[in-house]
């Protein structure tokens, strides 16, 4: 038995192709760096600038978003897969979110109504 996969792997990739590839991966990863470079600049200076901490915590976390979506998206190659499959992972986490949200404030407006104002 031959699991030598070399001709079937030269037939269906080019070196061009992967030199476009590996392209992208380095601009990927620079995008990734700069935004987490962003994000450990603003931890660290945020007070001295004066910065709201309201305005801080959303950045943070709109930074996180955008830097799981390239993560997801050309790390784990779901950029270019089906539409349905792409759902079909992402759903699952959105229905997990969605239902920590609420999970949250209900809990919220309880401990509103038994403790009083916190």
């Amino acid at each position: 038995m031959d699991f030598d996969r070399t001709k079937e792997y030269v037939q269906h990739h080019s070196e061009a192709e992967g030199k476009v590839q590996r392209k992208m991966i380095w601009v990927i990863f620079w995008v990734l760096l700069g935004i987490t470079g962003v994000e450990v600049t603003l931890g660290l200076v945020w007070n001295d600038m004066g910065l709201a901490w309201p305005f801080v915590k959303w950045t943070f976390i709109l930074l996180t978003l955008v830097k799981a979506y390239y993560i997801v998206a050309y790390y784990m190659h779901l950029k270019h897969e089906y539409k349905n499959f792409i759902y079909m992972v992402i759903m699952p986490y959105v229905v997990l979110v969605v239902y920590l949200i609420i999970l949250a404030l209900n809990e919220a407006v309880f401990v509103h109504d038994t403790h009083g104002l916190l």
